[in-house]
């Protein structure tokens, strides 16, 4: 059983920056690919980035790309989410999400967005609320 754990969520004043943390506790992250989404009400959950298993290769959605990054540090084995210049339209519940790598790769444009996140929809943690709001 995969799990995963989010926190790092609060409320922030627009134009703030936060981190988040995913650990994903029984998994290593040779093997699986970690991603981050959110959900807004009334939205569909749509992708934010992800961490291949792959030497720690990131993507990061256009729709926040100069804004948002992931990093990894494995000796923690925990995967940020680092959000900066936020505004009222990035509250969401943030969650992670974990596929297993390899043979194929999933922290792409196509394993990602493109592909509807098919690939990711295996396993989920509960979230974490982003509020950004003055």
């Amino acid at each position: 059983q995969v799990q995963l754990v989010e926190s790092g969520g609060g409320l922030v004043q627009p134009g703030g920056s936060l981190k988040l943390s995913c650990t994903p506790p029984g998994i290593t992250l040779n093997t699986y690919a970690i991603g981050w989404f959110r959900q807004a009400p009334g939205k569909e959950r749509e992708g934010v980035g992800c961490v291949s298993s792959a030497d720690g290769i990131t993507y990061v959605e256009e729709s926040v790309k100069g804004r948002f990054s992931v990093s990894t540090d494995k000796s923690k084995m925990v995967i940020y989410l680092h959000m900066a210049d936020l505004n009222v339209e990035d509250t969401a519940v943030y969650s992670c999400g974990a596929v297993s790598e390899p043979p194929y790769y999933f922290c792409s444009a196509f394993g990602f967005k493109e592909s509807g996140y098919f690939f990711w929809r295996h396993h989920w943690g509960q979230g974490t609320q982003v509020t950004v709001s003055s």
